[in-house]
């Protein structure tokens, strides 16, 4: 595994003031491999079936300022494995800097799709690995963001990790708040959530809206990741999710994730990035300014990270 583990878990004082609740971060931006973020966790698990299986080449998609792909670039580099990339958005090959620049660095192989459509993206990638296939490689095939059930044992893994911190800093944790995109960071917690017997809430802000009904989607893979790690699976009542604080598009960035990157930013210390958890931190203040958080409960914020898509503009 190639995550720094475990990652910071800490307290925002003026926040938790300025908010009214007991707000702490876990801060799973920094994991410490390739810039961090949490797709770390969920390629440390994808990586090692990769290399189980005999692979040659990994294969991931996402935007263009993907997150998963920058990471899925340097797990490759390290691993000694090639590695391509299947990048999507109406812009694609006018994108710039961010991620972009470090998927170049990690000597990943970029192929632009110049559309919004995640399923082109992914018939693009399904077709690169049939052409890799048919020359005799091995090519390894991940979906957008990594999020299988063995990428989301990365995230029932970061479960007991979180409950383990809060008991160390005794803080009695009922809400969990994070960036919920292509499910596989919140279908892991709700695995990890039902191994440990914690029931407070996890709560999903989308920040994309998906091709497919995104709640059978999280609710399917969390009963996958569940029965992987031989424990129930989570009911449909827990999967919450939250679309409200979406904007304009996935990938667009939005006045009340400006607010809220700007807040963390200046009350903190602490960097957002635009597509995911500025967006999830806008969901967490609306949440607690609309009084739908109660006053003083214990929030944590999940900071899921992509920090150099900031500087991609």
């Amino acid at each position: 595994m190639y995550s720094l583990l475990p990652t910071p878990f800490h307290r925002l004082p003026v926040l938790s003031r300025e908010l009214g609740i007991d707000l702490w971060c876990k801060r799973d931006d920094l994991t410490g491999f390739g810039f961090g973020g949490n797709k770390t966790r969920k390629l440390d698990f994808l990586l090692a079936e990769a290399q189980e299986q005999g692979a040659t080449d990994l294969i991931a998609v996402g935007g263009v300022q993907s997150n998963f792909c920058r990471i899925a670039a340097a797990y490759a580099a390290r691993a000694g494995l090639r590695c391509h990339l299947v990048l999507g958005g109406s812009d694609a090959h006018r994108a710039r800097g961010g991620n972009l620049a470090l998927d170049a660095l990690f000597g990943a192989e970029l192929l632009m799709v110049d559309t919004d459509e995640w399923t082109a993206w992914e018939m693009r990638a399904s077709a690169l690995a049939a052409g890799l296939a048919a020359r005799g490689l091995r090519p390894y095939s991940m979906p957008i963001g990594g999020s299988t059930p063995t990428g989301a044992l990365g995230y029932a893994a970061a479960m007991r990790e979180l409950l383990d911190d809060a008991a160390r800093a005794g803080a009695s944790i009922t809400t969990i708040v994070h960036a919920s995109s292509s499910g596989g960071t919140q279908a892991g917690l709700l695995a990890g959530a039902a191994e440990a017997g914690w029931e407070g809430r996890i709560i999903g802000i989308e920040v994309a809206k998906s091709p497919e009904p995104f709640r059978p989607r999280v609710l399917q893979l969390a009963a996958a990741t569940a029965e992987r790690l031989g424990t129930r699976a989570p009911g449909a009542d827990e999967v919450v999710l939250d679309p409200r604080w979406i904007g304009e598009a996935y990938a667009t960035p939005s006045p009340a994730g400006r607010e809220a990157q700007q807040l963390f930013a200046r009350r903190e210390g602490i960097v957002l990035d635009d597509v995911y958890t500025a967006k999830a931190a806008a969901g967490l203040i609306g949440l607690a300014k609309q009084g739908e958080l109660a006053r003083n409960e214990t929030v944590v914020f999940l900071h899921t990270g992509g920090s150099p898509q900031f500087f991609s503009f």
